[in-house]
């Protein structure tokens, strides 16, 4: 044997046994699984045995229906074809609603069979089921597991099975889950008739302004189910503190940074554990020996952690978002790994001071102050169908907007710690409200309301539920950096005694470390000086009044319009019922099809008629993108001007619908985006050059930590046929988080656009002449009509398509000179055979205009994996009419 190949087996050997001691020492700690198939259900009238007998093995279910787990009821009518799709057409109307049923209809038995050899020495087994909706029984192996019925959406349960595991190794749970009490009248009313909110749980279940109500008000076994295997002690309910002193740049060396940590370790065993408590961070350890009493449960505070020149975490458009991989772990005898858990880590501290300018609150991230950028989510999917996948992708779209904030709105839920590694991994800071709403909970006189004001102000019916139930969340999502702001509720304070627990005992014990809002709209968040409830408005406005109205310094609901483009409207809606809206400016009255108004159509009144009146559904959609775009990027626009002045924050109401509505949105329920998206995404970047339409001040905002320097500013308008005019071109700076106007130039864009309106192009380049700002405005004539574009030639765009690496495409967009505007060009990828859009695919920008003698690069990212073919590239503008490209 060649010395070679002998080191080669030697090491190779040395290897293995490195792997055989590593699994050896690891013990319990990665033996965990989750209970996500082979579930079954079947209705709990239509079964006679008890819950002893029906989790017993040989229990027969082979006629029960297969259950999906995580998921609710609907979910599993759906997926066995026992319902209608709810979110197409007229569907939902058709199933019956709980409230007609009785509780019982929906009231069912989930099954599922697991194997698990029967536990040696101090191996303990847990079973762990982290929201079910809303009461429920546990059995397993023919034994029950809680001793009284469980109750509360949002409190999770662990039960010790050790003692419950079958020697065969073959293993049933059965759990009966009963529906909330009272499920509520759904009769159109905010939550519908209020009773809903009588539970600790969801409430957007009983209907809202943007969605119909859910039939079963989502029971079910709805999030995870777990086994987990440890030694003779669990580690749970680890805290990680990091403290940021001082103001902090994000470049260069940084000062050391404070990590502590606590956690609380278990023993159910009979006897005495001594071990070793271990908590690792960037290759450095800290230990502690610990003593742990039979049957008992120990808080451990371990010594603080220095972490030298440490990497920060820092929300989107201000810096990077690391994350250090840390571990907690167990050890007993012969460093044998009793239980333990990774944590990543974003190193930031939060802060909150009062802007006595703007009246309203401040958020700081490692001592710079933030300005607010958010959006207003209500929950991934009505039906309670989470995915890492979506998630990934909802707030990637988020990103992708140039926000930093979600709000996760109050009739909905704490959101799952799926949800906030992904806004960790984008930086998204999240504004987390408590399960309170204004309407339900009693703020405002409501005839829909079953209760009086005075009644329903003491919702819900078990107060002492809901403070487990607070306690219990912010222990769950607590470590992730994203978590910014909790709210005590939407536009209305919990009661008093839940008030008090959760700000003076839950949160200064187990969170200590963040804001608390008392609720969305609080004086003490956002003084409000100018009446009403401090939200709002969200409907169609004039572009300017973002500008002008001054709103609430820290306004948590403003929004706007959001349909879908005609794509998206054909997912959804029947084709007898695409039916264009129809807007009479007399009676400024709306005529709609019936399944739009089902949907909750919001109107554009007469906003898509300056375009031309549209001549079909596609027409109107087409030109609803136009009125889309400028709405919030004027939105952005309007609020970042005064950023510091008149407001620390907005909040956009909202970003996303979790069910197919035709309001408030920047994608639809199927992640396909629309012009939303993408005028947000413009008005909202970090540093971005703007017009005023008030005073023609073309303005600058800087919305980063930096002096930006030696950008040159150009100015220049467009007319219909392609014809450039240069007004500036002259070299600017702006300082750090601060807006400025540079160049009035109301008059000469008056008189330009006067007859036929104009093409507006403003732009900032950098020393390297690499543009880093690009604002094309379509400004209409002195009545304010887009007359110039009703007949604008057609474009004479040039496209190029070439795949970069698998999943990503380039676009380039070429336009020739002396050639028309290639005005507002939509692109998808569609697939080759059907044309259908692939989705969801993610685009460095979309709704472009291409300049005569420009070009503009467009990439394109999609999951190729899950398509056999290359796709097309498929464009169509308002000049150009829809075509398909290959892609080289």
């Amino acid at each position: 044997m060649t010395k070679i190949k002998l080191f080669k087996k030697r090491f190779l050997s040395i290897i293995l046994t490195v792997l055989l001691v590593a699994a050896i020492s690891e013990g319990f700690a990665q033996n965990s699984h989750e209970l996500n198939n082979g579930w079954k259900c079947e209705k709990k009238g239509n079964v006679t045995a008890d819950g002893n007998q029906i989790s017993k093995i040989d229990f027969l279910v082979n006629s029960w229906i297969k259950a999906t787990v995580p998921g609710t009821v609907l979910t599993t009518l759906l997926d066995n074809q026992q319902i209608a799709d709810p979110f197409w057409g007229m569907n939902n109307a058709h199933i019956k609603d709980i409230f007609n049923t009785g509780r019982d209809y929906y009231t069912y038995w989930f099954v599922n069979d697991f194997n698990h050899n029967l536990p040696t020495g101090d191996e303990q087994v847990y079973l762990n089921l982290r929201g079910v909706n809303y009461s429920c029984e546990v059995y397993l192996n023919g034994k029950k597991l809680n001793n009284k019925t469980h109750y509360g959406m949002f409190l999770r349960q662990c039960y010790n099975i050790t003692a419950f595991i079958n020697k065969t190794g073959k293993n049933r749970l059965a759990v009966l889950v009963y529906p909330p009490n009272p499920v509520g009248d759904p009769n159109g009313g905010q939550g519908g008739d209020g009773q809903i909110a009588k539970n600790v749980g969801l409430q957007y279940t009983a209907g809202w302004d943007w969605i119909q109500p859910m039939r079963d008000r989502n029971t079910g076994i709805w999030d995870k189910v777990n086994i987990d295997n440890t030694g003779a002690i669990k580690i749970s309910d680890t805290h990680v503190v990091t403290l940021v002193p001082g103001v902090r740049q994000v470049e260069g060396k940084q000062a050391p940074a404070i990590i502590k940590v606590t956690t609380t370790v278990t023993n159910p065993t009979n006897k005495m554990v001594q071990g070793v408590l271990q908590y690792t961070l960037n290759g450095q350890t800290v230990s502690q020996n610990v003593a742990v009493k039979p049957h008992t449960a120990l808080d451990v505070k371990l010594n603080d952690f220095i972490l030298n020149n440490p990497k920060l975490w820092w929300p989107n458009g201000y810096g990077t978002t690391y994350l250090y991989k840390s571990t907690i772990r167990f050890l007993t005898g012969a460093s044998r790994v009793s239980d333990m858990k990774v944590i990543d880590i974003g190193v930031r501290e939060l802060q909150t001071s009062w802007n006595s300018q703007t009246q309203s609150r401040q958020i700081e991230v490692n001592g710079q102050k933030i300005f607010i950028k958010g959006g207003n989510w209500i929950i991934s999917d009505a039906m309670l169908r989470f995915s890492d996948a979506r998630y990934d992708a909802e707030i990637r779209f988020h990103r992708d907007m140039n926000l930093n904030t979600i709000r996760v709105w109050g009739g909905a839920l704490v959101e799952r710690p799926e949800f906030y590694d992904t806004c960790d991994k984008y930086g998204m800071l999240v504004f987390q409200d408590f399960w309170i709403s204004g309407d339900a909970n009693g703020r405002w006189v409501d005839p829909m309301k079953k209760d009086d004001q005075w009644t329903r102000r003491k919702y819900p019916d078990d107060h002492q539920l809901y403070i487990a139930s607070v306690a219990d969340q912010v222990k769950l999502v607590r470590n992730h950096p994203s978590l910014a702001i909790w709210c005590g509720g939407n536009e209305i304070t919990p009661p008093e005694d839940i008030l008090l627990a959760v700000r003076d005992s839950i949160l200064p014990k187990l969170d200590n470390t963040r804001w608390f809002v008392e609720y969305s709209n609080s004086d003490k968040m956002s003084l409000n000086t100018m009446g009403g409830n401090g939200d709002g408005p969200y409907t169609i406005q004039a572009d300017s009044s973002f500008w002008k109205v001054r709103t609430y310094p820290f306004n948590s609901e403003i929004g706007s319009v959001g349909l879908n483009d005609y794509e998206s409207l054909k997912r959804f809606i029947p084709a007898q019922n695409l039916v264009m809206p129809n807007f009479s400016a007399a009676s400024k009255t709306t005529q709609i099809d019936s399944v739009w108004d089902y949907h909750k159509y919001i109107g554009y009144d007469a906003s898509v008629d300056a375009y031309g009146k549209p001549t079909d559904t596609k027409d109107f959609a087409a030109k609803a993108q136009l009125v889309n775009y400028n709405q919030y990027r004027a939105l952005a626009e309007g609020f970042s001007n005064h950023m510091w002045d008149w407001y620390t924050g907005f909040i956009i109401w909202k970003t996303q619908n979790p069910w197919t509505a035709m309001r408030g949105q920047m994608y639809d329920y199927y992640l396909d985006p629309n012009a939303c998206l993408y005028g947000l995404k413009n008005g909202a970047e970090p540093l971005h050059v703007m017009y005023n339409p008030l005073n023609g001040m073309v303005t600058i905002v800087n919305n980063t930590f930096e002096t930006k320097r030696d950008l040159m500013l150009v100015i220049k308008t467009i007319d219909i046929n392609g014809k450039e005019n240069v007004i500036t071109q002259v070299f600017e700076e702006i300082q750090p988080s601060s807006a400025k106007g540079y160049a009035p130039i109301k008059k000469a864009i008056a008189d330009i656009a006067q007859n036929e309106g104009t093409f507006l192009s403003l732009q900032l380049l950098n020393v390297q002449q690499k543009v880093v700002s690009n604002n094309l405005y379509w400004l209409p004539n002195a009545a304010g009509v887009y007359s110039g574009l009703q007949k604008m030639a057609p474009s004479q765009l040039n496209v190029k398509a070439t795949q970069v690496s698998a999943g990503k495409i380039q676009v380039t967009l070429t336009n020739p000179t002396n050639a028309p505007v290639a005005f507002f060009n939509r692109l998808s990828l569609v697939d080759a055979q059907t044309n259908n859009r692939l989705l969801p695919v993610f685009y460095s920008d979309n709704y472009i205009s291409v300049l005569p003698g420009a070009n503009q690069v467009i990439m394109m990212d999609y999951d190729a994996r899950k398509y056999k073919n290359l796709p097309l590239v498929s464009i169509s503008g308002w000049n150009f009419n829809e075509k398909t490209f290959n892609i080289k």
